[in-house]
């Protein structure tokens, strides 16, 4: 039924959900692709399950699944991209830092790209952060040589069949450019907003932000070296 689904992981965000659901509501109003929206409740302790479900109750677009106990992001986007059913798929991060009105930028490139990420424009974080996470993307970019400036933007767009074939694991998110490069994908990076959280508080600090993506890098080099890909010339 949907050409696009987007996935919203959620952890503790009831202080949020409300205006992720209008501003959700608003954007697939306004969408260039027939849109649903997957929230992905990680395990949540606080009421943001008992939110996502009258959410889903009184929107046919909105679905969700919900978690037994926390497992990560990269656990939440890989569920969503394992029970996705439309050709593309999308993230969003439930602070709603990015706007979702940027998908259809992100949209008028999917053609010819697998995977088209964003790049925050003019950021709204405090210094420590937008300093850790510039060290930790040049880090990165060290090691995969994917050519992104910010991979940890909370807002992409995949071909789900090059989704589904990533092989996530625990911090790996911040690698979804290289692991599309690695299946031979190709892949975009388009400026976005970017917005001061209102509500709510961050899940990564300054240490998750630097020593994570450094030890994934090391993982990301094995993967690389192991990784398999092959094309299917004929059946019979």
């Amino acid at each position: 039924m949907y050409d696009f689904t987007i996935i919203v992981p959620v952890y503790n965000e009831e202080e949020n959900l409300e205006r992720v659901e209008k501003e959700l509501l608003a954007y697939i109003a306004i969408a260039t692709k027939k849109t649903s929206i997957l929230f992905v409740n990680d395990g949540s302790k606080d009421k943001s399950q008992e939110l996502i479900e009258a959410i889903c109750q009184r929107n046919e677009a909105f679905n969700f699944i919900n978690f037994e106990a926390n497992r990560g992001l990269s656990a939440a986007i890989k569920a969503g991209f394992d029970h996705v059913e439309a050709p593309l798929v999308g993230y969003i991060d439930s602070d709603l830092q990015t706007a979702p009105e940027d998908f259809n930028l992100l949209l008028q490139h999917i053609g010819e790209y697998d995977l088209v990420t964003g790049v925050r424009a003019n950021r709204k974080d405090s210094f420590v952060k937008n300093i850790s996470s510039t060290i930790a993307n040049g880090i990165r970019r060290a090691f995969t040589s994917d050519g992104m400036d910010d991979t940890g933007c909370p807002l992409k767009v995949i071909k789900s069949d090059y989704a589904k074939r990533i092989p996530m694991f625990k911090g790996l998110h911040r690698f979804l450019p290289a692991m599309i490069l690695l299946q031979e994908g190709k892949v975009l990076q388009v400026p976005v907003q970017h917005f001061p959280r209102v509500a709510g508080t961050a899940k990564f600090g300054v240490w998750n932000r630097l020593l994570g993506p450094l030890m994934d890098c090391f993982a990301y080099l094995w993967m690389k070296k192991k990784y398999i890909n092959y094309t299917v010339k004929s059946k019979g």
